[in-house]
């Protein structure tokens, strides 16, 4: 089915090239789009039209009149013209200019209307600009917060960044207008909104106002009555500065707003209701400033309401410029999916709203920091950049589809993002308090979840829980998964979008002598769950082990590697890997190894707590090495698999290599028990009755990484109370 009249989809790169003291932090640089020649070609699958790239200034004139090579943006962009994709050539991206220019005197303003000059002489056919991204967002870390060059932490130095930015934009598309009269200026500016108390609505109102200080600097409308123009000449801003906008504006053709979930603030002087980290002020009243959507208050807030606000202040076209939330899978799917629907909706109010940008097309890099540290953590986008190379996610599959202007439907997004529901975390005067949540059966189609009994199948619920994917949990005694017939009932009863299979024959001693059952559950079951689920395009996810090597390889196991079980219950994972795979080729296997979590008694992890706190020997193999997998870890990663919906084998395992009996020590060292108790023994005087390998370390060639096992032990113990801290406090 076919849309009518849509807003278009336009995609983006985080391409910030931002400098910290005298070290530039460059986005492509850490995600390896310099290196990769298909970026391009990938983008093009996506059926955009229109594209954020960055021709950025500190990349390709990093020293005064240095000559410019244009080899790799020309590459780039003769391809985006071939792809019939027209970009938006960005000049400054959260930059403060190469090193030999400053905000202060001039330079910086001369420079980038230099380079505009200069790249548009080399791609005279290129029509929309955007010079320099952001001005108000990058004043402020520039010039108020200090976390970017030049580090300075003062009203007057943010105003100075402020106003050296926006006219660098004006005096940018003069230049370029020259060249191109047609040249078009798409500006972008973070849509933010801050809220308060009544006590602090002096300093929202402010806040608000300044909100809008770069676009009516740029349209020439920051007259004297303003509020900021006002404030500037407060703070010592010369008033020839301000009148220079009123004389030479330059408005935009499009007004593009960047809008994330901490894009809304409110500010509360209640200061114990919330952490520290989120304390502040304003030399009259010491406040909290916090993401509203954490806030218990009953305003109305939300983007529609910003968009709005904006063509009401405005007047001008307006676009979405970045829609990105560092999330799970399908958190992201809603995100944008529900932006796409108030986009359009507004437009059909009435706003003159264009379009809707998929941002971070190849995710970004390090903003938990404020790109205040090279690399830093990495945050997915339409492609998954973890493997060294983009691998579609599923929001490749919902641009796709919304690009070819058709309904995009999948049945996560039937049920609500964590920003909407009413037990997401919140904070009031008894600090944290979960709003009121009627809970609702969904009428979207399921996940069947089998295995009631087992660790990963509580595992799975809970998550899911957590998640907001609506599933159904079954036992054995529901569905017997080795008769095709009852699993097709199962199929035909609950109508499930995906089944995921947690049986299994977990017993790997007594497997050895109960050859049989031990094949009917970890190889015929999942064959007949497979067969069933191919022949009704239903998602399968089912389980295996590192036990199907033999632990001769001295490196970890990847998914390539051949496998050579050593006893009958790697034989069985190893064989139900081949018919699952035969029956169903677009089944997800994924291997793990030794897993571990908070909501498992039995494990190696919580058994050796116990009989340390108890005062039992532990006794854990000294030359065994394997790589234990935190449970929530695992249960997170594979749910994004299968969202991706991604099939073959993947490896699935906790960063690390370490012996049973240094993990004994490890978990004596965190918990602060008795680290004397432990025994480390060799395997062969163990005298175990089954053949166990050397090695069950598990790593991923597909791009597959979770945490550390050190950060994973950790989280255990704070989650299970087991931690040396929590030890001492019970004292």
């Amino acid at each position: 089915m076919a849309l009518e009249n849509p807003v278009d989809i336009w995609g983006g790169l985080e391409c910030t090239i931002n400098r910290v003291k005298d070290a530039y932090h460059d986005q492509f640089e850490f995600g390896g789009h310099y290196k990769r020649e298909n970026d391009i070609d990938l983008i093009g699958s996506l059926g955009i039209k229109m594209l954020r790239y960055p021709v950025l200034w500190e990349k390709h004139q990093p020293v005064k009149s240095g000559a410019i090579d244009w080899g790799f943006t020309d590459r780039k962009l003769t391809r985006l013209k071939e792809l019939n994709i027209e970009p938006i050539a960005g000049l400054v991206h959260h930059g403060s200019g190469p090193l030999h220019v400053n905000f202060f005197d001039g330079s910086f303003e001369e420079g980038v209307a230099k380079y505009a000059k200069a790249v548009a002489e080399r791609f005279p056919w290129l029509e929309y600009y955007t010079p320099v991204n952001e001005p108000l967002t990058t004043a402020r870390f520039c010039g108020l917060y200090g976390h970017w060059y030049p580090h300075m932490a003062d009203e007057l130095s943010f105003y100075k960044i402020l106003l050296s930015e926006c006219k660098a934009t004006v005096m940018a598309m003069a230049a370029i207008r020259k060249i191109n009269p047609d040249a078009k200026l798409v500006q972008t500016e973070d849509l933010g909104k801050t809220y308060s108390t009544p006590l602090l609505q002096y300093q929202a109102d402010f806040e608000n106002e300044r909100r809008w200080a770069s676009y009516e600097l740029l349209c020439g409308t920051l007259t004297p009555d303003k509020v900021m123009y006002r404030q500037m000449l407060a703070v010592g801003i010369p008033e020839s500065e301000l009148q220079y906008f009123l004389a030479n504006n330059c408005r935009p053709h499009v007004a593009g707003f960047n809008y994330y979930i901490t894009s809304e603030r409110y500010l509360d002087e209640k200061l114990n209701t919330y952490p520290n980290q989120y304390h502040g002020g304003n030399g009259i009243h010491a406040y909290a400033d916090i993401e509203i959507v954490k806030a218990a208050t009953e305003l109305e807030w939300g983007p529609d309401k910003l968009l709005n606000e904006a063509w009401g202040r405005l007047g001008l076209p307006m676009a979405i410029t970045e829609c990105h939330l560092h999330s799970t899978r399908e958190e992201q799917m809603r995100w944008f999916h529900e932006m796409w629907e108030t986009v359009n909706r507004l437009k059909a109010e009435g706003l003159d709203i264009r379009a809707i940008t998929v941002w971070a097309i190849f995710g970004l890099h390090g903003w938990n920091q404020l790109v205040t540290e090279p690399y830093g953590d990495y945050e997915p986008g339409v492609f998954n950049l973890s493997s060294g190379y983009p691998r579609p996610t599923a929001l490749a599959r919902l641009i796709r589809v919304l690009t070819k202007r058709k309904v995009y439907y999948h049945p996560v997004l039937e049920t609500e993002g964590w920003w909407k529901r009413g037990d997401r975390l919140q904070y009031s005067f008894d600090n944290i308090l979960p709003l009121k949540n009627i809970k609702h059966i969904p009428k979207c189609q399921p996940v069947l979840i089998i295995g009631k009994s087992g660790t990963l199948g509580n595992a799975f619920s809970i998550v899911c829980d957590e998640r907001n994917i609506h599933h159904f949990l079954l036992s054995r005694e529901d569905v017997d998964i080795t008769d095709s017939e009852t699993v097709e009932q199962i199929i035909e009863d609950y109508n499930p979008w995906a089944i995921i299979n947690a049986t299994g024959y977990v017993d790997v001693a007594a497997a050895e002598d109960d050859r049989e059952a031990c094949f009917r559950s970890n190889y015929e079951g999942p064959g007949v769950l497979a067969a069933q689920c191919a022949k009704h395009a239903i998602k399968l996810l089912t389980f295996s082990s590192g036990l199907v090597f033999d632990g001769a390889k001295q490196l970890p196991y990847v998914e390539s590697d051949a496998v050579s079980p050593l006893n009958v219950y790697g034989e069985s994972k190893a064989r139900g890997e081949e018919v699952v795979l035969a029956n169903n080729p677009n089944s997800l296997v994924v291997r793990t190894c030794n897993f571990f979590g908070p909501w498992d008694d039995s494990s190696f992890v919580a058994k050796t707590i116990t009989d340390l706190k108890e005062g039992r020997t532990v006794v854990a193999a000294s030359d065994v090495f394997v790589s234990p997998t935190y449970v929530p870890d695992l249960i997170h990663i594979s749910l994004d698999l299968m969202l991706d919906n991604e099939n073959g084998v993947y490896h699935v395992a906790s960063t690390g290599r370490i012996t049973w009996a240094e993990l004994a020590f490890k978990i004596a060292e965190m918990t602060g028990l008795d680290a004397s108790l432990i025994k480390p023994t060799p395997l062969k005087q163990m005298n175990l009755k089954v053949r166990m390998p050397k090695s069950n370390v598990l790593q991923s060639e597909k791009g597959v990484k979770l945490p550390t096992l050190e950060s994973a032990l950790r989280h255990y113990v704070d989650v299970t109370g087991n931690s040396y801290l929590g030890n001492i406090m019970a004292v």
